[in-house]
């Protein structure tokens, strides 16, 4: 079975439950299996061969890549959806807002945040790669959505994010996770991260995941947002990887005088 098969079934084996996939798309799982099965392979050629060092080494590597393959399904599962919701506390919302979500996949900080605007409006943007996320789709989002309870409050748009069809000032908050870094070119993330400030209202605030959104720092800047802050987050987003961390980039667009 494929991987968007078993995403599919998954799914279907829980019908009331949101299911927002893995981060990195169907490469992740077949990887795990493949290096763990490379290592349960040497563990039976070492005991045949009477190679004890060999078999030592390869139980301790199954048993490390079993860690690391723990770390990165916690960090894109429960990890990222326990940082965002800390994220989205820290913005203190009002309820009211436009909020704009880049890159937003099956809509895990999406949802997370339309539950935080009774009043308001949170947008989704993405083109809906598989190779970005296991299932992902607008409608695994229009699905999670509706599980969630925020659909009459959630718009999903399908959009480059170095193109956005949205007027210039439109949204209170952007936030985006693991996006930008899915783009290749540095001008080419450039473009997309002046698109998310053009969209952005005067003194509307962003906050952008990303393994290296530190990156990201001086293009804010430069495309007119201030109070740019960056700050890497702890190992709930590790992937599993020992001393590794995604990093968060918050700015505000700086505002025109004259205007809210």
């Amino acid at each position: 079975m494929t991987t968007a098969g078993i995403a599919d079934t998954l799914d279907s084996m829980a019908p009331d439950r949101a299911r927002y996939g893995i981060d990195t798309g169907p490469s992740g799982i077949p990887y795990f299996v493949f290096v763990e099965a490379g290592f349960l392979a040497a563990d039976r050629w070492a005991a045949r061969r009477g190679r004890r060092r060999v078999g030592i080494l390869a139980k301790a590597g199954a048993v490390a890549m079993l860690g690391v393959a723990a770390g990165y399904f916690y960090s894109t599962g429960p990890g990222k959806l326990s940082v965002w919701r800390e994220l989205l506390e820290e913005l203190d919302l009002r309820g009211d807002e436009h909020l704009l979500d880049g890159g937003c996949g099956r809509g895990a900080v999406l949802i997370s945040a339309a539950h935080r605007l009774p009043r308001g409006r949170a947008t989704g943007a993405d083109i809906w790669r598989l190779r970005d996320q296991t299932g992902n789709s607008r409608a695994a989002a229009e699905r999670n959505a509706r599980v969630e309870g925020v659909a009459d409050r959630v718009e999903l748009v399908e959009a480059d994010a170095r193109d956005l069809p949205f007027p210039s000032d439109s949204f209170d908050v952007v936030v985006s996770n693991l996006t930008f870094n899915n783009i290749h070119g540095t001008e080419e993330r450039a473009r997309a991260l002046r698109e998310a400030v053009r969209v952005l209202r005067p003194g509307g605030r962003m906050r952008i995941v990303d393994a290296r959104a530190d990156r990201y720092a001086a293009v804010l800047r430069m495309a007119g947002c201030s109070d740019v802050e960056v700050r890497r987050l702890d190992w709930r987003t590790s992937f599993g990887l020992p001393g590794h961390a995604m990093v968060l980039v918050a700015a505000v667009k700086t505002a025109v005088e004259g205007r809210a």
